[in-house]
């Protein structure tokens, strides 16, 4: 029997546990998954000790940068994002890290091409923005960044106006505004301009459809959340720790 589990500050909204738990019974595994949810990083080295079955672990809000630090090794892909969703428990107790969320993203929009112009919006500057920012590349998107603060790198809120959404008609929600419980929380873009040229991407998928999509629902646009994405971030977190 091996462990599973997923580490993360307030994540009891994640459906990764149920997913992996439903996984295993429907394979006859009597493997389990655990939500490790600690209010600093450092607790991991507690998870580690008192889990000698640990094999894999994922990472969520807010550790997947900071976690880079806590590692033995890194994916050379996981380094050049910089950000770590899934980490290896090798053999010998050493972590390598691994970034699984720009596979699963990248399959995820996937089902959504072609867009009318490879310009995007990416809210947030978080980990998980790191990833998608990486795909939208290397898919030629232009990308522009934003963030409530003003850097060298990105735009902020207060300067999206109508000409700047109409000319990106990708724009991605890498923030946690909306997720259950807070699901009256949106982020804060001029939505009057978005039109049926445009996709509204949510990486949240607790609930379903967040006040993001539903606000860019109603002036037409396409909609997305992140379940997908999870999935098959998921199945590509899994091939790695069993191979």
């Amino acid at each position: 029997m091996a462990k599973y589990g997923l580490i993360g500050y307030n994540i009891g909204y994640s459906f990764s546990k149920t997913f992996f738990n439903f996984k295993f019974e429907k394979e006859n595994r009597n493997d389990s998954y655990e939500n490790f949810d600690i209010p600093v990083l450092s607790e991991i080295s507690e998870i580690l000790e008192n889990n000698p079955d640990l094999k894999g672990l994922n990472v969520t809000i807010p550790y997947k940068k900071s976690i880079i630090q806590l590692l033995d090794e890194v994916d050379k892909e996981a380094l050049q994002i910089g950000a770590v969703n899934t980490i290896k428990i090798n053999k010998d107790g050493t972590l390598k890290g691994y970034n699984t969320d720009h596979y699963g993203f990248s399959k995820a929009l996937m089902e959504f091409l072609p867009i009318k112009e490879k310009k995007a919006l990416v809210l947030g500057t978080g980990g998980a923005s790191k990833a998608v920012k990486y795909v939208l590349e290397i898919m030629n998107f232009e990308v522009t960044q934003v963030s409530r603060t003003k850097t060298d790198n990105n735009i902020t809120y207060t300067d999206l106006n109508r000409d700047i959404i109409k000319q990106n008609y990708l724009i991605v929600n890498c923030t946690p505004l909306g997720t259950f419980p807070n699901i009256e929380e949106c982020p804060d873009i001029p939505y009057e301009y978005l039109t049926e040229d445009h996709l509204a991407f949510d990486l949240t998928y607790n609930p379903r459809e967040t006040k993001f999509m539903k606000l860019s629902k109603d002036r037409g646009a396409r909609k997305s959340n992140g379940l997908k994405m999870l999935e098959y971030q998921a199945k590509k977190a899994w091939s790695i720790w069993i191979s």
